[in-house]
């Protein structure tokens, strides 16, 4: 459950859901083992605003030395699951988000931050979004980043809690409560059945 909106959720509004690639749905070692569990409620919100949404994608490099800095040892350590070596497959969005593309757009990023290029903010900017419903995951990892950097450029920013997975749920529930504690000026969080309600 999250605190709730403050207010209506604007024409505006983008949904811009995080990483929900096969890649952390199938059985890679990156599965995320509730990520199948939200995505459903993800499926919702699509259904409700297609051509409001945004999906960030994960893609590793090609191989371990074609990354930046401490990557590369982020990388060599899971070498596996490089360009190089992993089924492309798994770096698509499953079919049930796959669908929704066109209208909803996709932004592939390298890092954890979809803002790292400023491929994504320049789009948002250019269509007038002032607000962000983010879900998928992970709720510690790429969302966190997602999250953070949208306060840093000035978007309201809407978590919807029952629509983000995490590999581990202690963690999970401890950025929640991060969000609402020390973010709560700038960083609502809400279920998915109020977010719908209150994006009409």
């Amino acid at each position: 459950m999250g605190d709730g909106l403050r207010d209506r959720v604007p024409a505006s509004a983008v949904h811009l859901c995080v990483d929900m690639q096969r890649l952390f749905l199938d059985d890679t070692p990156w599965r995320t083992p509730w990520a199948n569990r939200v995505l459903p409620g993800i499926v919702r919100l699509c259904d409700a605003h297609a051509d409001r949404t945004c999906f960030t994608r994960f893609i590793p490099p090609a191989v371990p030395e074609a990354a930046r800095g401490a990557w590369v040892r982020y990388w060599t350590h899971w070498a596996a699951l490089t360009g190089a070596q992993i089924d492309p497959a798994l770096l698509e969005l499953p079919s049930d988000l796959q669908r929704y593309v066109p209208p909803a757009r996709v932004f592939d990023k390298g890092v954890y931050s979809p803002w790292f290029h400023g491929a994504l903010q320049q789009a948002l900017q250019t269509a007038g979004v002032d607000t962000l419903i983010v879900t998928g995951g992970e709720t510690d990892v790429c969302v966190l980043a997602t999250v953070l950097g949208a306060v840093d450029l000035g978007f309201r920013v809407i978590i919807v809690t029952d629509a983000l997975c995490s590999s581990a749920d202690s963690v999970h529930d401890a950025v929640l409560e991060l969000y609402r504690d020390r973010f709560s000026l700038q960083i609502e969080t809400a279920d998915l059945d109020e977010v719908l309600d209150g994006w009409r």
